[in-house]
């Protein structure tokens, strides 16, 4: 969709003209109409009023449990957050912004039109906007730029779908945010994905006494999060995810109300038998029955946890020979220091060190030092008193170290602890006792220390922003993780990666083109990038595709470009024009700060939007 379309519609919508069929999609058609019958401003630029803060910890503290249960799907979309600018946002059932995560740069942007936690960003406070009119719409959605009712809210290209229960209620919303000009064409597959992963982990619970039919027209999707999930009891539909819902023919006022017999020819009882039944049209679907729907206990998840899919092997004989020395260290009581490029592994390798060591029946917690804001960052790690500050829980909070108390805790991105938070880090690992916020006693605690981080440390101390006796404390021994391009199995990788992904349950295969682009491209985001990449391609295709190049990332795939201009023959070497050597000069720059154009901007001394409009020229 292009911005001259969209600035068209809007010409016509608020001239009060019929606005031309293709030139923006109905939903954001419907969603204009019902800001304007509320009596919204386009051009309005007042901004929506944040709760105050012991309003927003009381609304926190009724959603803690929905921010846990999508702890790791958000956490697994940071990653693609980072690299497109972008940030995830989690809300509640009616739009109030309860946590974000991601680019720093674009976060303070979005701060500016109030995009932050403790905002309500429902459609009838802020008019069209993905967290509002998928709530609205009861669907995912894509806004992009001026597709938002208010002007003000234009520089936003946002994601988001709304998070179901079993019984069809709204839970929350995820969305995917970033700035309009570099539109994430992913976002709304990845977004989606994460949703359906939530979803379906809500069935783990124990329904006591239903039935969980579990089915798909393809047996290769049953155990996934595309699968359909229909929960009966006394025949009669108790429960469904939107898989199960669409399987069926029905909507979510289907549960309560649909029976059985209405759905189905058969008994549940061939489902039993044959692992197949038919619906009422006749259509056959494969799956199994769950008698009394026991599963699993859930995961009890901590601070961060692991990405959507548990990580396959990716160590390499020097990685696996570092694994064991990391291992007999944590066991002498002697912290460890994982130094690698953003993307490298270092929780992965963590969480092995953790599930090798004589604590790996105690709980590893982990903290990101550089996604906590500052102001919280102390509370998070060594708790709080009742009433310490201004929107503290009512009971206070233990505080990670104590939640790490008889384990491991893993303090990833330690370079960028502030150096105030330094000082009480220190006195905590040297006294082994943590003082929470508000005073009270000092409390014991008992845990071994893993620390990560892609900075070096040293220069950091040399320049003053990271305290020497803390860099000697934890630093005893350093562990370094090679990056993704200088490996040289990264043939195998791509292979166990795609595979480890659910590539092979639902039979989609890679050309050999596509493949071999993914093992010649660089990744400087590494694993991170890599996976983020393969589940975006994932997401976006349908079970049995076979993915040729142009499935891939444009960044990606000009990877063959370059290889192929490389092997044809020379050409006559001409002067360069100015342009020319200002649009190398820019690309070089967007290059070395890994495609970070407020970065490259700032290298170049030139504003962010120059640099933005250059490159459309």
């Amino acid at each position: 969709m292009t911005p001259d379309r969209i600035q068209h519609a809007r010409q016509h919508f608020f001239s009060q003209k019929a606005v031309p069929s293709g030139l923006i999609p109905q939903s954001i058609l419907r969603s204009w109409a019902r800001c304007q019958a509320l009596g919204l401003e386009g051009r309005a630029n007042s901004l929506p009023e944040p709760l105050t803060d012991y309003e927003f910890a009381l609304t926190a503290e009724e959603a803690e449990t929905f921010k846990r249960l999508c702890r790791p799907e958000v956490e697994a979309l940071y990653a693609d957050a980072q690299a497109t600018d972008s940030i995830v946002i989690l809300t509640n059932a009616s739009g109030l912004i309860l946590d974000t995560i991601g680019s720093l740069d674009f976060a303070q942007r979005a701060a500016r039109v109030a995009l932050r936690p403790g905002v309500p960003w429902s459609e009838q406070v802020v008019g069209t906007n993905a967290i509002g009119t998928s709530l609205a719409e009861g669907c995912p959605i894509e806004v992009r730029g001026a597709e938002h009712y208010l002007e003000c809210n234009r520089i936003l290209s946002c994601s988001a779908i709304p998070i179901m229960g079993p019984q069809g209620n709204v839970l929350g919303v995820l969305d995917l945010s970033g700035p309009a000009e570099t539109h994430h064409a992913h976002a709304l597959g990845l977004v989606t994905l994460a949703a359906e992963q939530i979803e379906h982990r809500l069935f783990e619970q124990d329904f006591g006494g239903a039935d969980v039919v579990r089915l798909h027209v393809d047996p290769a999707m049953l155990g996934t999060a595309r699968e359909g999930i229909l929960v009966f009891e006394d025949g009669q539909l108790k429960a469904a995810n939107r898989h199960g819902l669409a399987l069926i023919g029905r909507q979510v006022d289907a549960i309560g109300k649909a029976s059985w017999s209405e759905l189905f020819r058969d008994r549940m009882a061939a489902l039993a038998d044959n692992g197949s039944l038919r619906r009422e049209n006749g259509t056959t679907l494969v799956g199994r029955l769950d008698r009394f729907g026991k599963a699993p206990a859930p995961v009890k998840h901590v601070t961060r946890s692991v990405p959507l899919s548990a990580p396959v092997q990716i160590f390499d004989l020097e990685t696996t020979q570092a694994l064991a020395r990391a291992v007999r260290l944590l066991d002498a009581a002697v912290p460890v220091l994982i130094r690698g490029e953003t993307g490298t592994g270092k929780e992965v390798f963590a969480r092995a060190v953790h599930a090798r060591s004589r604590r790996s029946g105690k709980p590893l917690v982990a903290v990101n030092c550089a996604a906590l804001p500052e102001t919280l960052m102390e509370a998070e790690l060594f708790g709080y008193q009742a009433g310490a500050f201004t929107g503290a829980r009512p009971g206070g909070s233990k505080g990670t170290l104590r939640e790490a108390d008889g384990g491991v805790l893993f303090l990833d991105e330690i370079g960028d602890m502030p150096l105030t938070l330094q000082t009480k880090l220190l006195r905590a690992l040297q006294e082994r006792e943590v003082v929470p916020l508000g005073g009270g006693r000092a409390i014991p605690v008992d845990f071994m220390l893993i620390c990560a981080t892609n900075r070096n440390l040293w220069e950091l101390v040399e320049a003053g922003s990271f305290r020497s006796d803390l860099y000697f404390r934890i630093a005893q021994y350093t562990i370094e993780l090679s990056p993704l391009r200088l490996r040289p199995d990264r043939a195998d990788l791509v292979d166990k990666l795609w595979g480890s992904l659910g590539a092979r349950a639902q039979r989609v295969a890679l050309t050999p083109e596509c493949r071999e682009q993914l093992i010649n491209y660089d990744w400087p985001g590494n694993f991170r990038q890599l996976v983020g990449c393969l589940r975006a391609m994932l997401a976006l295709c349908e079970p049995g595709d076979t993915l040729a190049i142009d499935a891939l990332p444009p960044d990606i795939r000009s990877v063959g470009r370059e290889i192929a201009e490389k092997a044809s023959p020379p050409r006559v070497k001409l002067q360069p024009t100015l342009e020319a050597i200002t649009a190398t000069a820019m690309q070089d720059a967007l290059h070395a700060a890994k495609g970070n154009v407020s970065l490259a901007a700032r290298q170049l001394g030139v504003s962010r939007s120059t640099l933005y409009r250059r490159m459309q020229l």
